[in-house]
């Protein structure tokens, strides 16, 4: 099994909200999830960003995948240099 770590969107019509979540590849973007790590909140100003690194260093150590938004939003957050 392929796992990934993406965004899967939440929110109303032009207001979205994301929850990261780590995912089998194969599911669709709003569908199933293993286990959701944090939130982004790209409407709030200043932008609103809440990881748990312990979470995400975990499902990184065992192999999951980051797509390319989340990859820059943990670098954002410090959690990949």
């Amino acid at each position: 099994m392929a796992v990934r770590i993406r965004l899967k969107r939440m929110g109303a019509k032009k207001a979205p909200f994301y929850r990261l979540v780590v995912t089998d590849s194969r599911s669709p973007r709003d569908g199933r999830f293993i286990e959701e790590i944090g939130y982004y909140n790209p409407i709030k100003e200043p932008i609103e960003i809440k990881i748990d690194e312990e979470k995400a260093a975990k499902w990184l150590k065992t192999g999951a995948k980051p797509s390319e938004t989340v990859k820059s939003l943990f670098k954002k957050s410090g959690i990949i240099v």
